[in-house]
């Protein structure tokens, strides 16, 4: 590892001593100045063609991380083969009230409650236009708290947006806005994606439109879904969310605060619901698996359950700007041992 990256992970996990919060804006603040590590990763075997777009490898930046789209290229020169901003929704709003995000160090995990705070459609989409463009940014959209048409902020957000992300998410599972895990019911969620890929088709024909699932479903919420997906031909599915659950093997003293668990607990619920849906959804579908992911192996477990693309976050918290580089380096290896030329040819191998 080059020396400036393996400051900048020391420099990470100093920042774990700070409030959370306060730790995650002095990162950006950092990121922003241009100050940030930059690194080269050469790996053609990671490449992959997902949704119409041809990916440089499949690890990207989830959601909730860069949520004002202050930092996405800064993110990018970490190796990432792509980063999503947001949530962003049509308003601004300031979120729930602090604390509302919590380290679980003992479980590398993290409870959040934070409730989409962000600058809101205009400002986030005239940053979007200023960012000079490379690599691929996708943007993660959500419904204000007091929205009285949810499904409307979704189409308000795809119709801003149009010609400035490669991709758009629709996210339906934060448990963090009330209500708002209602619109994965059937009905409500085939009448938001309807609207959604009309407005697509009208401002941005060309970008993927993909659907962010909750990871705590009942089976008949999956069939729903897999229903809805299958029957509108969406482009993608990511899974999952943070989950409400808590298991009692968690040992740190903030695991029964309110809001989403994500990290490494996340792994085995998240991974195991993937591979429902690729199974369901008889892999015609492009997966994008996100939840728990820490190390090259992790991502490689998602790919070979069915993901096409993997996200991670918060194991960064932990781990460092480091992260990246290091999975990327090590997945050409298991590639290597189970004999695939490619990451394409690992996608859903797992099922075999």
């Amino acid at each position: 590892m080059r020396a400036p990256l393996f400051l900048a992970d020391l420099g990470a996990k100093a920042l774990t001593t700070l409030d959370p919060e306060d730790a995650h804006r002095l990162t950006i603040r950092m990121l922003k100045s241009g100050k940030g590590p930059k690194v080269k990763i050469n790996t053609p075997q990671l490449a992959i063609r997902v949704a119409g777009i041809d990916f440089p490898n499949p690890l990207g930046l989830a959601a909730g991380f860069d949520k004002n789209a202050e930092a996405a290229n800064a993110m990018l020169d970490l190796g990432f083969g792509f980063v999503e901003v947001g949530a962003v929704t049509p308003r601004p709003q300031p979120g729930n009230p602090r604390p509302r995000v919590f380290r679980l160090r003992d479980d590398a995990a993290v409870v959040n409650r934070y409730g989409f705070n962000n600058d809101g459609l205009t400002r986030i989409a005239a940053r979007l236009a200023r960012r000079k463009k490379r690599g691929l940014v996708g943007v993660n959209l959500g419904a204000n708290k007091d929205s009285v048409d949810r499904a409307e902020d979704y189409v308000k957000g795809i119709a801003a947006l149009g010609g400035l992300v490669d991709f758009y998410t629709v996210n339906i599972s934060s448990p963090n806005t009330p209500g708002l895990r209602a619109l994965q019911d059937k009905t409500a969620l085939q009448d938001l994606m309807v609207r959604v890929i009309a407005e697509r088709d009208r401002a941005a024909p060309e970008t993927p439109v993909f659907l962010k699932i909750a990871p705590d479903l009942t089976d008949e919420d999956k069939a729903d879904i897999a229903g809805v997906v299958s029957e509108l031909r969406l482009d993608g599915l990511i899974a999952s969310n943070t989950t409400i659950a808590r298991s009692s093997a968690l040992r740190s003293r903030h695991a029964g605060e309110e809001g989403g668990l994500s990290g490494k607990p996340l792994f085995a619920p998240s991974t195991a619901l993937l591979r429902e849906f690729y199974t369901a959804l008889g892999g015609r579908t492009a997966l994008v698996g996100v939840g728990g992911v820490s190390c090259a192996r992790d991502a490689y477990e998602k790919i070979l359950a069915g993901a096409s693309l993997v996200q991670l976050y918060t194991a960064m918290i932990y781990e460092g700007p480091g992260l990246p580089a290091r999975i990327l380096n090590d997945l050409p290896g298991f590639l290597k041992a189970d004999g695939f030329e490619t990451i394409t040819d690992a996608v859903g191998a797992g099922h075999a």
